[in-house]
């Protein structure tokens, strides 16, 4: 990295815990390979403050824009200026540019980077049924991405059922003909296993499906980076199941998010 200087610009990651966070380093190695003037640093922002923190970021003229991540990906859409139809109908976003008037503008990028992952490992969804554990705003994305990808069917599994039914209407505008249930814990049946939850973050945090459910045929993928092998995963990998972590989905944004964000 170079000094940092009166002229650096600055990216940042919004995120409530931030220590698990793997973008900065991802996103420096980019601006250290584009030749940029810049850093992207971690900022450990709270739900409450999060209108105080997107009001600053307006008046930085030096910030270059956001990566969102939990728990702040769908709440901080009303408080953008613009959000592309994709994000808009998704309800989340996880990559704002910061324009020089100072306007904000939001994309989701989470569903491409799942499905490009999984594909660069060798898993191309199409064809497969999916259960998808959570209806938040990465799990949003990814079921969107799963449809456009060719899944057979969808099962959504979420604590808050609102929620799920809420995703499931969504997806109905956008994929008529796509079959979505409103699912339990009870990941049988389905050929691909998506936790899109948080559970797995902290150490004694619930599992986000019944891994009893779960047979040597399926693939179970992760969306948590860290830790790199979640509870559920140690679970399904005992059971016999192919595992997926979360790391190829940051990955495959790589490139992705640094030319939304403008670091060139």
């Amino acid at each position: 990295m170079t000094d940092i200087t009166g002229r650096t610009r600055f990216w940042a990651i919004l995120a409530d815990p931030i220590v698990q966070v793997k973008t900065p380093q991802m996103i420096n190695a980019v601006i250290a390979e584009r030749h940029v003037d810049g850093v992207m640093i971690p900022m450990h922002v709270g739900a409450d403050q999060l209108a105080d923190a997107v009001k600053a970021i307006r008046g930085m003229k030096n910030c270059g824009g956001l990566i969102i991540t939990v728990p702040h990906k769908s709440a901080i859409v009303d408080l953008l200026d613009e959000v592309s139809p994709n994000a808009r109908l998704i309800g989340a976003v996880n990559n704002i540019r910061r324009e020089a008037d100072g306007r904000l503008v939001g994309e989701m990028l989470d569903g491409l980077g799942f499905v490009t992952g999984l594909k660069k490992n060798g898993i191309d969804p199409k064809g497969m049924s999916a259960y998808l554990a959570g209806a938040g705003g990465a799990a949003n994305a990814i079921a969107f991405a799963l449809a456009e990808a060719g899944v057979t069917r969808l099962t959504i599994a979420n604590r808050t059922r609102a929620k799920a039914e809420d995703l499931a209407r969504r997806l109905a505008i956008a994929f008529p003909d796509f079959p979505v249930t409103i699912g339990t814990p009870d990941a049988s049946g389905h050929d691909l296993v998506v936790n899109g939850t948080s559970l797995g973050l902290k150490a004694g945090d619930a599992l986000p499906f019944d891994a009893n459910t779960l047979d040597a045929c399926q693939i179970i993928a992760e969306i948590i980076m860290d830790p790199e092998e979640t509870a559920i995963m140690a679970a399904a990998r005992a059971k016999g199941c192919r595992v997926h972590p979360g790391k190829p989905m940051l990955l495959a944004q790589r490139e992705l998010m640094a030319d939304f964000l403008g670091i060139r």
